[in-house]
């Protein structure tokens, strides 16, 4: 387990703040860039409350390029899961994407 994996997010019961370190070493991006893309809309974010047997537990995911990072995170703040992937495009940047050429 790295020195990431151990940290936590901050929880208040109703955002999160999560550590600019752990999302750019997820993202493959620099640190000092983190705020620049952010404002840009060039990272997006989405958070997911769990139900019934997820209750309790929160997804919290951030977007770059077709990079994906998911963070499952419990009430306290805890990492329980970390995952990094490429995300697929949504159809209408794809579509976007074909108008251009």
């Amino acid at each position: 387990m790295d020195a990431l994996e151990t940290n936590r997010i901050e929880f208040d019961g109703e955002s999160f703040s999560v550590d600019a370190a752990l999302v750019a070493e997820s993202l493959g991006i620099g640190l000092s860039l983190i705020q620049t893309l952010m404002r840009l809309g060039k990272i997006t974010s989405r958070c997911e409350r769990g139900v019934d047997e997820d209750a309790g537990r929160h997804r919290l995911t951030f977007f770059h390029g077709n990079r994906r990072l998911r963070l499952v995170v419990d009430d306290s703040g805890a990492i329980v899961e970390r995952h990094v992937d490429t995300a697929p495009q949504s159809p209408a940047r794809t579509l976007r994407s074909l108008r251009r050429r």
